[in-house]
Parts: C-alpha cells; sequence; structure tokens
C-alpha cells in the first residue's frame, strides 16, 4: 500500500522561476508567472494586483506548456513600494479559484496573503547564500590570555569543564567562565570544517552579566573579552577566509551601568535623562520590568543622534575597519521603539537599517522576532527575521520526542505540544504568506539559539535531530546553527543551553550528528535549487513532509520522515515520469513505475534529497 499524494495544483511563489525580476524598482512593470496542471479546466487567468489601494485586474496569456503545466504569463505594475498581487482562474460555469501565496481557494480571500514585491533597497546578496553560527562568547573558547584577566567582581568564577551551568535562578547571569574572541578566532578551523561562512556574535559591550545584554557602553569592546584589539584580530581571521561578521545590538534597552543612564539617574536635569522613560517619581520603564534593563526612549532626537548619526555612532563605529562588522542581529526588534502610545518601531528599524546600508551597502540588518514577525517586514526595516514562530516552534512540535517535559513552548505555557505534518505545513505557511519571498528567504532558520532548549534535548536522538537539520538546510531561509548542537549538547532552557564547548572532551562528542551537519551544509552549498529555488509543497500526512526546491537549472525533492509510515506516492506534474538521483540519504535513485509516478519509502526517521531534471 501507498499513501496517494495530493493532486497537482497551480502554483507561484516569488523564486526566479516565477518572479525573473528579483530586484525590482518603483515603476517597473514585471512579468510573473503562474503555473497550472493541464488537466484543469480553467481558460482564462486574471492577475489581480491593488495600485494605490484599488483592485486592477489585467488578463495572463499563455506562455508555454510543458510538464504536463500551462505556464500563464501576466504583467503586474510596481506602482507602490510594497506590491501586491494574486491570481483568478476562471472557467465554465462559472467556475473561479483565487491564488494566493497561502495557496489556491474556491472562495474570495482577504488581500493580506497576496504575494508581494518589494521596491525598497534589497538585503545583499551574501546574505542568500550565508550559514550562520551563533556563538556565546563566554562559553565558546578561552585562549591563553583570558588566565591573565580577574574574575570581575560581579562575577561567579567558573572552571570550563568541571563547574556544570546553572539553568534556572538568579546566579545565572553571573557564572563567568571566561571565554573570550582570540578563543574564538582560535577555532575557526571547527567552523570551516563543519560548512559555516557567517560567524555571529552575541554582545560583546562590557557589562555586568555573561550574556552582556546589559551593556554598560556601546563605546569599546568588553577588556574581559580582549578589548578592541582583539575584535580587529577576529575580524581579520573571519575577512580572510572569504567570511561574514555580525554583532548584536540592544535598541530597546541598555544596562542599568551603562554610562548615559548613571548620568540620567545622577541629574534630573542631564540631557541623558531623555533617552530613557522617566516618571515623575523617578522611576523608569525597563524591559519586562528588569530594573537592569531600562527601557530606549526612541522619541528622543539625541539617542537617533548617537545611534545613528556619523561614523562614530553606537551602529556605524564598528562597521569601519578595523573591525568591518557585517551587520547587526538586533535584540527584541519587536520591542524596539513601542511603548504605550509610541509606535516607533518601523520608523526605528528603517532608520536603523539606512544608517548601516550608508555605511556599509552590503550590511545586513537581521531582527529578533520571538512570536509573529510579519507585521514588522517588507517596511524598509529589518531586511529578515530569526524565524521561530515560521520555522523553529513547528519543527519543534512535530519531532519533539514523547518523554519531552519541558515547561513552556519558547514562551507559550503548557509545554510543547505534539502536532502531525499537516499542522506543521499549515503553520509554516500561514506565516510565509503573510510576508514577501524577499523577506522570508533573508530570515534566519533555526532550531534553537542561546535563548532555547536545545534541538537535541527537543528531539531526543541522532536520528530526528538529523531530519530537523535536514529541514534547516533545505527551506528558504539562512540557516542558523547555535554553537554546540552540531556536538549533540543538550539543553533544557536559554541559561541551561549556554553550555561552554567541550574542546578538550572529544570523547563526549556526537561524531555521527557533526558528519550529518558537515554532509548537510555541503548539500546545501553545492546545490543552488536549495539557496535560491522556490517551494512548492508535495505531500503531507501525520509522519511525512514532501517538497520540491525548484530553480530554472535543477529541481530538487525533498523527503522529510519523522517516522515509518506509508510509502508516498507521487504522481502529476511536475513529478511523473523522470527518474530522481539520489543526493542525501537515500538510494541511488527513484525510478517511475509504469504510469510514471515515484514511490519514496515509508522508513523512518530519515531524511533524503534527490534531484529531478528542471522543469524549465
Amino acid at each position: 500500500m501507498t499513501a496517494p499524494a495530493g493532486q497537482p495544483r497551480p502554483h507561484h511563489d516569488g523564486s526566479a522561476l516565477h518572479v525573473p525580476e528579483q530586484a525590482p524598482a518603483l515603476g517597473d512593470t514585471v512579468d510573473v508567472f503562474l503555473r497550472v496542471p493541464e488537466t484543469s479546466r480553467f481558460d482564462r487567468v486574471y492577475l489581480r494586483s491593488t495600485p494605490d489601494g484599488e483592485p486592477h485586474f489585467t488578463e495572463a496569456t499563455v506562455d508555454r506548456r510543458s510538464g504536463g503545466e500551462v505556464w500563464w504569463r501576466a504583467e503586474v505594475e510596481v506602482r507602490n513600494p510594497v506590491t501586491t498581487y494574486r491570481f483568478l482562474l476562471t472557467g465554465a460555469a462559472g467556475r473561479q479559484r483565487w491564488v494566493n501565496a497561502l495557496g489556491d481557494f474556491g472562495h474570495d480571500v482577504p488581500d493580506n496573503t497576496d504575494f508581494r514585491l518589494v521596491a525598497y533597497d534589497p538585503p545583499p546578496a551574501w546574505a542568500r547564500d550565508a550559514v550562520v553560527y551563533q556563538i556565546f562568547p563566554d562559553r565558546f573558547a578561552r585562549s591563553a590570555a583570558a588566565d591573565a584577566r580577574p574574575a570581575p567582581d560581579w562575577a561567579i568564577p567558573c572552571d570550563w569543564d568541571r563547574t556544570p551551568v546553572i539553568g534556572r535562578g538568579p546566579e545565572t547571569p553571573y557564572q563567568f567562565y571566561g571565554g573570550d574572541l582570540d578563543g574564538v578566532a582560535e577555532r575557526l578551523d571547527h567552523l570551516d570544517r563543519l560548512g559555516v561562512n557567517t560567524v555571529y556574535l552575541t554582545p560583546i559591550f562590557p557589562a555586568r552579566s555573561n550574556h552582556r545584554y546589559d551593556a554598560a557602553t556601546f563605546g569599546h569592546v568588553d577588556p574581559l573579552l580582549g578589548g578592541d584589539a582583539a575584535l580587529a584580530r577576529l575580524a581579520a581571521e573571519v575577512h580572510a577566509r572569504g567570511w561574514r561578521l555580525l554583532g548584536d545590538i540592544t535598541s530597546n534597552h541598555t544596562g542599568d551601568s551603562h554610562e548615559w543612564f548613571v548620568d540620567a539617574v545622577s541629574d534630573v536635569d542631564s540631557p541623558d535623562r531623555g533617552l530613557y522613560y522617566f516618571d515623575e517619581t523617578g522611576d523608569y520603564e525597563s524591559w519586562l520590568g528588569v530594573k537592569s534593563l531600562p527601557k530606549l526612549n526612541w522619541g528622543s532626537p539625541e539617542l537617533r543622534r548617537r545611534f545613528l548619526a556619523g561614523p562614530d555612532s553606537v551602529l556605524n563605529r564598528w562597521l569601519h575597519p578595523p573591525y568591518g562588522l557585517d551587520g547587526w542581529r538586533v535584540d527584541v526588534a519587536n520591542m524596539t521603539g513601542r511603548r504605550g502610545r509610541d509606535a516607533y518601531t518601523h520608523e526605528v528599524a528603517a532608520a536603523l537599517r539606512a544608517a548601516v546600508t550608508a555605511t556599509r551597502r552590503d550590511g545586513l540588518v537581521v531582527a529578533e522576532h520571538g512570536h509573529d514577525f510579519t507585521g514588522d517586514l517588507d517596511a524598509d526595516g529589518w531586511q529578515g527575521t530569526m524565524n521561530y514562530a515560521g520555522f523553529c516552534r513547528p519543527v519543534w512540535s512535530w519531532l519533539r520526542h514523547d518523554g519531552l517535559d519541558l515547561p513552556d513552548f519558547l514562551g507559550v505555557p503548557g509545554g510543547v505540544p505534539r502536532r502531525d505534518g499537516p499542522e506543521v505545513l499549515a503553520t509554516m505557511r500561514a506565516f510565509g504568506a503573510l510576508v514577501s519571498w524577499r523577506a522570508l528567504t533573508h530570515s534566519w532558520l533555526l532550531l534553537g539559539s542561546h535563548d532555547s532548549a536545545r534541538i537535541r534535548t527537543v528531539v531526543g536522538d541522532a536520528d530526528r535531530q538529523e531530519v530537523a537539520v535536514g529541514l534547516l538546510c533545505t527551506l528558504p531561509g539562512t540557516p542558523m546553527i547555535f554553537a554546540g548542537d552540531e556536538l549533540g549538547l543538550t539543553g533544557r532552557n536559554g541559561e541551561d543551553s549556554r553550555t561552554p564547548m567541550p574542546w578538550r572532551r572529544p570523547e563526549s562528542w556526537d561524531g555521527a550528528t557533526f558528519e550529518r551537519y558537515r554532509g548537510l551544509l555541503g548539500l546545501r552549498r553545492s546545490v543552488p535549487a536549495l539557496r535560491h529555488g522556490g517551494l512548492r509543497w508535495a505531500y503531507a500526512d501525520a509522519e511525512s513532509l514532501v517538497f520540491l526546491r525548484e530553480s530554472p537549472t535543477e529541481s530538487v525533492l525533498v523527503l522529510a520522515r519523522r517516522g515509518t509510515a506509508e510509502p508516498v506516492r507521487l504522481a502529476g506534474p511536475p513529478l511523473a515520469g523522470p527518474e530522481a538521483v539520489n543526493l542525501y540519504g537515500g538510494a541511488d535513485a527513484l525510478r517511475p513505475g509504469p504510469d510514471g509516478a515515484l514511490t519514496l519509502p515509508g522508513d523512518g526517521p530519515t531524511f533524503q534529497v534527490w534531484r529531478l531534471p528542471s522543469v524549465s
């Protein structure tokens, strides 16, 4: 027995196969293509756009017929900075279907999930090929120079290999292991073997905690990390390999030991007082009520000047040589500029992005957003987000092991739910449909971070972790790996997961998991469709997800399965007929049956990838 795949459906996405002009400007007219199975009974296709807010219909024409599909071409004018459009299919007896970014429907649909063309300046080209490696500096590597630095007065000194990390409690921010930036530079060969090409450092400015999100200044690098000179040395080593280096900036708050805040508290007439939110009693707003993290007031022109104006501003100084950061991840970007009636978030995001790209045209600005990010992208600000909502959460819920007992689900009470493939697919599509293809593909895919449980703890074993990493490396977006996941490290929450890397204990490494990361990252690097291709979902059941990544030059078929299930039979365009050559995890080839259908194996957990002929 085999489970039948769904019937072929109309398809369009924002990739080059369907939108050849990937960086339109205002006033451009762009060709877009819709693929419709020849077996459908629609004889006309219209493109509906909404220039200046009013619906406008343009009739599409048949461009070609290929592989059992009709390719309809339509023109859309890029009238607005974000131009939305969808398709209307019509046939005899009043038959109609709408096609938008969420799917195809036989009923009228609102505009919020229409496809989008974005005319704002595009993200840097290098970002689509990036593989990001997140480093928490205190726990990654410790150089010999660190031994000469005394522990600060706020710290609880810890032995790198002997002192366990405290997973919860008031002492967690003060455990100090003494990792530094020269230690990072000494371990870049490990990153090279793994296959990453972008290093992302969590904060490096002086602070009174091990996480350093409570910055005491933005003017220099923490001497405990080796100071400004160590950052310059690390940047030189990273850039010599042709890689990128990203920093982490807190635009929402500082620490209460920050020079600005100390001045604001000590003098009610200080100009620094306006950088924060003080009330008439002298109390002040802080991040989630944590008084050591006073919130910045982006209604202050002076704050904007200090953050954004000139080569020595907070953002720009570190983009210049000898440091040459290639961009920033913005901490709690969803909260930046939001407080009561104040709603500066999009304005500030655009200003931060503009400041970065004015300093270096290829600078990247990615926002942290732990839940629904869709309202904050495509607004000329953040070029992408950390995609917890549309990737990490659904993957966790699908692959979690039966014995998992976490207190919450990335901040949601009740632990991690168990969800099946169709629910996972619905979640990914729901979030992906509310942003442009450009924003989706420049957002970071992650299986966890320094703020969450580790993926091995969530899934429970190496085989399911391989399935998770396979999705990380093959779905649209930029893979981000938290240092140590590739070794099979575990952790139940953000604090517990900040484990010192076991460099001196190689016997503790999960070597097979490291090789799986290497293999999947190498596959992504060697197959352009996995970085630049479109996304076409082919099948989902409780245990299985099947999709295609398609480009003008190649097509790739992907099977992710969490457990044993019925084999999946794929028929119809564009799957019927060709032999599929295995690229990862399976047999040498899949050969079509007498009816041209491909049958995917039913064993699992498994992650398998095949190459198909191009659809072009």
